[in-house]
């Protein structure tokens, strides 16, 4: 009794001391001056250009986030000191990588669950998965909500063989899911909130309650599944239909049957999925094994920022604010 007091009281604190620790950092942030910020990056890159050939993978990534082009004909509008501040999450995050270049130079950007491209080449922390996506240049925006990682100590075997999701219904997917199975027994199926068409709603489960499940379910809300990222960083299987948006995660890179097990639009397939799984864990954990090592490749921090700054470099550079660099050729092709 008081083990499960004491962790009811921790997962209430801990949120809040992150809250805490990601507001302050960003205050700080915000404040300082812009110099040192300016030497480090060009430190970095300095290194950075003597093997930037040697560095695909980096460039890869890059070019997937950004894919304008050298000729991209943008004039932005906001310069970097004007940027709103109202969705603060948002500003921090944008701001952290920002603070390295000049503050005269300008960006235009959209804050929020992006779901359509913009007219001009704009930051975005999520786009449509699509080819004509080129003017959404990705960021890794409101982190503290979508890359938040829990640790997941159960073995496969203390896992239940059954699947799970939580969450609200607001969108066709959703609305899918519980209508085909609130009720089955191969999985918790619940919405959060009001009954719904008779449904009665279910209690609020933590990450940790989650993972005493073999198989998680991720269903798209706004725009990407905020329990993506921590479902592919745990134990458990992730099942999900194809994703139809994408943020600084990549979900258009996630292959199925690899990464996650793919379900019908109409989540009619559920139960046979669960069913191969079960008989086949061998497959289900080289399955979490793939997941998890897709997560562990963003979780460098160094290799972050360093992703992040070049994003933006290639940014300034195709809306022709900066001049080309050592990496132009790898940004935009040999000229």
């Amino acid at each position: 009794m008081l083990c499960g007091k004491m962790a009811f009281i921790r997962g209430k604190l801990e949120p809040i001391a992150e809250r805490l620790v990601f507001y302050g950092k960003g205050a700080v942030c915000d404040i300082a001056p812009r110099t040192p910020f300016y030497a480090y990056r060009e430190r970095l890159f300095a290194r950075l250009g003597e093997a930037a050939s040697e560095q695909p993978e980096i460039f890869k990534r890059v070019n997937l986030c950004n894919q304008l082009s050298a000729a991209t004909a943008a004039n932005p509008e906001c310069s970097l000191r004007r940027i709103s501040r109202r969705s603060s999450r948002y500003f921090y995050d944008l701001n952290e990588y920002l603070k390295y270049f000049p503050a005269h130079l300008r960006v235009d950007y959209l804050f929020g669950d992006i779901t359509h491209v913009p007219g001009h080449a704009s930051l975005v922390k999520s786009r449509p998965i699509s080819r004509e996506n080129v003017n959404s240049v990705l960021l890794n925006l409101d982190k503290l909500r979508h890359f938040k990682l829990t640790s997941d100590r159960r073995a496969w075997n203390d896992k239940a063989g059954r699947a799970v999701w939580r969450g609200g219904i607001h969108n066709r997917l959703r609305t899918a899911l519980v209508r085909r199975h609130a009720g089955n027994p191969a999985a918790d199926v619940g919405h959060i909130g009001e009954p719904f068409e008779g449904i009665a709603p279910k209690s609020f489960m933590t990450r940790e309650e989650q993972m005493a499940y073999r198989y998680i379910i991720s269903v798209e809300g706004n725009d990407v599944a905020t329990n993506l990222k921590w479902i592919m960083a745990s134990g458990s299987v992730c099942l999900m239909t194809r994703p139809r948006f994408e943020t600084w995660f990549l979900e258009s890179r996630l292959v199925p049957d690899l990464h996650y097990v793919e379900l019908a639009d109409d989540f009619s397939d559920l139960d046979e999925k669960i069913d191969a799984l079960e008989a086949d864990p061998d497959r289900a954990l080289r399955i979490v094994a793939n997941a998890n090592a897709y997560v562990r490749h963003m979780a460098d921090r160094k290799l972050e920022r360093i992703v992040s700054l070049l994003v933006l470099q290639k940014y300034f550079e195709a809306t022709a604010q900066l001049p080309p660099s050592t990496f132009s050729p790898l940004f935009f092709g040999e000229s």
